[in-house]
């Protein structure tokens, strides 16, 4: 999964949400709530377990599954009160302080968008991609 594909250019969250209000859904929705993952000098054992060997994180390879990331995507629609959700994930090398993926909910109250971010974010980074820090 693994590739020396370039790493890809953000998208504009600002067309985003324009995109999303537009949208006839957005009617019903009271929350729009967006995630930005980005590149962090600390290691993930380090700060997810307390495992702390000293080293920094320099760059990282990244991938995914499309399909897997559709599939969770669909998911988080069916999940009460999710009208919107957009999803674009970056790929190839990336240096510290590059945007790894970006997340939008959109949905009618602010449990359930919250909920609904922690889901998708949570099952694309536990399903659908592969992070291979550089030390």
């Amino acid at each position: 999964m693994i590739n020396s594909k370039t790493k890809k250019t953000p998208p504009s969250i600002d067309e985003w949400l324009k995109e999303a209000k537009a949208d006839p859904a957005a009617l019903q929705e009271g929350m729009l709530l967006v995630h930005n993952g980005i590149v962090r000098q600390t290691p993930k054992v380090k700060v997810r377990q307390g495992v702390d060997d000293g080293s920094l994180v320099k760059g990282m390879e990244f991938a995914y599954d499309a399909e897997k990331v559709e599939a969770a995507i669909a998911e988080a629609y069916q999940m009460d009160g999710i009208f919107h959700v957009k999803v674009w994930l970056n790929e190839g090398y990336l240096e510290l302080g590059d945007d790894i993926m970006y997340v939008l909910i959109g949905g009618d109250i602010r449990p359930h968008v919250v909920d609904a971010l922690q889901f998708l974010v949570g099952k694309i980074k536990s399903e659908c991609v592969t992070e291979i820090e550089q030390k």
